[in-house]
């Protein structure tokens, strides 16, 4: 038995896509196997790169013909279209439908090769493997002077991880972009729970969210040097060096806060609801312990 994964979207989303089929393969004792191609070769918008070789995964790629290939598009629309007509629980390629938990993932019986296709994006589709998860995702660090510098600053004092994230262009009145009053809110709560916490700022435009921001004078680090998809493995393995967390409305902060090991972390967290492309607040994304504003 195995289930072949296809691995997607950011680096966030591809953590989600992992995660769930790993617990789905233990479940079922079958062979989990990733696809790490098939899902990035039509991302001609981002275009986005697998990214999860910096994790220690036990687990392996997918040859040529388990991709579906050749013809890859068309065989996949074949078995979509086959797998539509069957109940979700006999289904030999398994979509995801919509964004919300959908607890139908968890009894599937895997029984033969499984295809599984899709975000799912809750912890609660792998809260009971937890631990595993944890170990599999352990990342290795980078180990370039700058960022194991940046480590030891994050280490020694109380770190608050601020991530701000541009979705739209910033001054865009019709975006995805956090309001102000989510951050300031959310750092005047940090600052009531936590004596003088020092925030480390990431974002894709720290000098944007500079300017956006009222921070903390002599209290906030911008951490600007891993710029790129290619070294965003860097910013979140920093990120998840720090004790507590002000998230944006992203999965990659998402993860950020939810690979931190600090036991008494605090997690604070969008409380606003986006349907579409870019979707956030549906249900099972945030964690019940986290705190949304």
């Amino acid at each position: 038995m195995s289930i072949i994964t296809r691995i997607k979207g950011g680096l966030g989303n591809q953590l989600f896509c992992y995660a769930a089929a790993r617990r789905l393969a233990l479940h079922n004792n079958a062979e989990l196997v990733i696809d790490d191609v098939s899902g990035f070769v039509r991302d001609h918008q981002y275009r986005r790169q697998y990214m999860l070789d910096h994790f220690h995964l036990p687990v392996r790629k997918a040859t040529p013909s388990e991709r579906l290939e050749p013809f890859e598009y068309c065989r996949r629309g074949l078995l979509r279209y086959l797998s539509r007509r069957k109940p979700f629980s006999e289904r030999r390629y398994l979509e995801q439908v919509g964004t919300a938990f959908d607890n139908r993932l968890l009894s599937i019986k895997v029984n033969g090769t499984l295809y599984l296709d899709g975000y799912w994006q809750s912890e609660q589709y792998f809260k009971d493997v937890e631990q595993s998860i944890r170990e599999d995702l352990r990342m290795i660090p980078p180990q370039d002077a700058v960022n194991q510098r940046m480590a030891e600053e994050i280490h020694h004092c109380h770190a608050v991880a601020l991530h701000v994230r541009w979705f739209d262009a910033p001054g865009n009145t019709a975006t995805h972009n956090i309001q102000n009053d989510y951050y300031q809110g959310a750092i005047a709560l940090m600052e009531e729970k936590i004596d003088a916490p020092h925030y480390f700022l990431f974002s894709d435009d720290p000098e944007a969210a500079r300017a956006k921001l009222t921070l903390p004078e002599g209290r906030v680090t911008f951490v600007s040097h891993n710029q790129g998809d290619e070294n965003a493995y860097a910013d979140l393995w920093l990120m998840s060096q720090c004790k507590d967390f002000i998230t944006a409305n992203s999965t990659f902060s998402w993860w950020g806060a939810w690979l931190g090991e600090w036991k008494d972390k605090i997690v604070i967290t969008p409380a606003l609801q986006i349907e579409g492309k870019m979707a956030w607040g549906f249900k099972g994304l945030i964690p019940n312990e986290w705190v949304m504003i």
